[in-house]
């Protein structure tokens, strides 16, 4: 058997240092809460280089005495516990005793403190474990911390670390949740010389969550207060048409610590069970009080995850807290029209949606443009010109390449009176692109078969093939077509430009899984860049994607590559190819013209890769006429 050796006090502090310091962020986090137990009212964080090279904590709380400053970098010594009592009912939020010790440890640290009853404040300076000098200085009430060059001596802990910006942003989601949990205090976060975060102090909740999410986030909220036996929740929880593709904006404090707790989630998302989406997630910042005693915090060094004595206890406060707040909300999304939705449209002639422009024919009226939809031109056997369509594609740009197709719209219009369900077809063949650019070839030959019904509850179309009836799901096969096609290009079908670039504001962790994934979401289609910290910005998306579409897109792609961080590359972009298809589908719902739903049949019926929706429900059902005179009693 070996021999058993006791470790160097060099071994057993990095050792202890791996356990409380696992990013900057983690030191941020204990400095923080440090400064907080200290009676702060003013805390501000500064880091370069996403706090690998530098930190700096600056409070105005009690400060540190001179003869305790030295004990302070000391292993387990604290003066938050004094007996073993005391740990069954934590009132602070630091009481480990090793915090500093195991920072010190990893870093060069500097302290310089002073408090209320001394004319002179202390420097003390510790670098890798090994304390360097301890002397007089001159500085304000309070404490002052500044950790250079994080890991330095630990070169295998640094080599796991991300990139600056994602630690930065870790950081600043940290510097967040501990924000929003005291609002009576004014917090200052700067990242490489850049104020992000200044919080007022007044003691308004909603003033913090203010100036932490933003204008939109906070506007979005509804209040919500709840208690059990002595135990209370109160905070805000988002309205259910805000919800999200990942949980990251769900935010839970326990006697005013920020914790990850399965049970709280899981009450929350019950809450809304039946208001959102399967697969969305509603956004909270939610304040749960309970008596010291019934909760565990010493779980773990960080602190963050704790145990409750009455797990049930906490589910149901929650749950009611949201279901109430939610009965009493009476809102209803925002509708938002475009423009050439809410003209009046002719009385014997339809509003078309969308205009398409012949440059190579005379410049017309504004009488002659726009009001005749593709099924009516057909009807009327007016073979349009080739239409010029601008777009963008990644590579090279070519802004008067023609396309050789007419264009079937399967977007949303006013409903077109058919007087006949087939109209005039030229004796040449013609060859017609679908939204999307989806080839429908008119092939008589193929789609001599093919009779088409009509559509029922605005959602299925019915038709005649081969000697049976078929019932198609129009949006599933729809976005079927579209997502093999995606997946089939690869995202080289280009993208269009947008004419004004839109923001998009995410969560902190949201925001740096897409920024890690960046040319993943740009392989689909997206020309995206990043704006700034939490924001993003989209230049140009896929073909059809609707301008409406892309925010809600982006929130729950990021959200997606949050979840699923493990997912090799093809995974990714098949689920966002999925997400593109359906929302650039057609919709149940939508009305469209019987001559666009015909051809729509014809070539949906001669593809054999379009059976099941990428979600796997059926796109087809078919029904065979001895099926049909079996319900109807005639065949026994």
């Amino acid at each position: 058997m070996p021999k058993i050796n006791r470790l160097p006090k060099s071994i057993y502090e990095l050792i202890a240092a791996g356990e409380v310091v696992e990013r900057p962020a983690s030191v941020v986090k204990e400095l923080v809460e440090n400064s907080i137990d200290a009676g702060a009212k003013d805390i501000t964080v500064e880091i370069q280089n996403g706090g690998i090279k530098y930190i700096r904590i600056t409070d105005n709380g009690c400060g540190i005495s001179r003869e305790d400053v030295p004990l302070a970098f000391t292993s387990h010594a604290t003066s938050k516990i004094s007996r073993e009592e005391d740990l069954f009912s934590i009132g602070t939020l630091g009481f480990r005793g090793e915090a500093l010790a195991s920072i010190s440890a990893v870093s060069h640290t500097e302290m310089l403190t002073r408090t209320n009853d001394s004319n002179i404040g202390t420097r003390m300076t510790v670098s890798g474990g090994e304390f360097s000098k301890c002397e007089d200085a001159g500085c304000p009430v309070g404490t002052t911390i500044v950790i250079r060059d994080l890991f330095y001596n630990t070169p295998a802990r640094m080599k796991f670390l991300k990139t600056d910006r994602s630690e930065g942003m870790a950081v600043a989601g940290i510097v967040d949740k501990i924000a929003l949990s005291h609002p009576e205090i004014s917090f200052r976060f700067i990242k490489d010389g850049k104020q992000l975060l200044c919080t007022s102090g007044n003691g308004e909740l909603y003033s913090a969550i203010y100036s932490v999410f933003g204008k939109e986030f906070a506007e979005t909220l509804i209040p919500a207060s709840y208690d059990i036996n002595g135990i209370t929740v109160r905070g805000y929880i988002s309205k259910p048409f805000n919800s999200r593709g990942s949980n990251s904006m769900q935010t839970f404090f326990v006697n005013d610590r920020f914790i990850k707790s399965r049970t709280a989630c899981a009450a929350l998302n019950e809450a809304y069970k039946n208001s959102v989406m399967v697969g969305r997630y509603p956004a909270c910042v939610l304040f749960i009080t309970t008596p010291p005693q019934a909760v565990d915090v010493n779980v773990h060094p960080a602190k963050t995850e704790v145990r409750f004595s009455n797990e049930k206890a906490i589910f149901d406060v929650i749950y009611y807290a949201a279901k109430n707040a939610l009965n009493g909300d009476d809102s209803r999304p925002q509708a938002s029209f475009k423009r050439n939705e809410l003209l009046e449209p002719a009385k014997s002639e339809p509003v078309q949606e969308r205009l398409i422009i012949d440059e190579t024919s005379p410049v017309a009226s504004s009488s002659d443009i726009g009001y005749n939809s593709f099924a009516e031109k057909h009807r009327n056997a007016c073979i349009p010109n080739k239409p010029q369509q601008i777009f963008y594609d990644s590579g090279k740009t070519d802004y008067n390449k023609s396309n050789d197709d007419d264009t079937i719209d399967l977007s949303v219009r006013t409903a077109v009176p058919t007087q006949s369900v087939t109209p005039p077809i030229s004796e040449n063949k013609t060859e017609i692109s679908e939204e999307f650019g989806v080839k429908i070839v008119d092939d008589n030959e193929k789609a001599v078969n093919i009779r088409y019904i009509g559509e029922a509850f605005k959602t299925y179309i019915f038709a005649e093939f081969d000697g049976k009836l078929i019932i198609i799901d129009k949006h599933a096969a729809h976005e079927r077509m579209l997502f093999n096609k995606l997946k089939k290009e690869n995202g080289k079908n280009g993208s269009q430009m947008l004419l004004s670039p839109i923001s998009v504001t995410l969560s902190k962790e949201e925001y740096t899984a897409i920024l890690e994934n960046i040319d993943t979401v740009r392989e689909s289609g997206f020309e995206i860049d990043d704006f700034g910290e939490g924001t993003v910005i989209v230049r140009a998306c896929p073909l059809n994607l609707e301008k409406e579409n892309i925010v809600s897109l982006i929130t729950e792609i990021a959200g997606y590559l949050l979840k699923n961080q493990r997912d090799i590359l093809p995974e990714k972009l098949d689920w966002i190819y999925h997400s593109i298809a359906c929302r650039a589908a057609i919709k149940a719902g939508n009305d469209n013209s019987d001559y666009e739903l015909m051809r729509f049949v014809k070539k949906l019926l001669t593809d054999k890769d379009v059976r099941y929706c990428p979600h796997g429900r059926p796109v087809i059902v078919e029904m065979t006429k001895y099926e049909l005179d079996k319900q109807f009693g005639r065949i026994q």
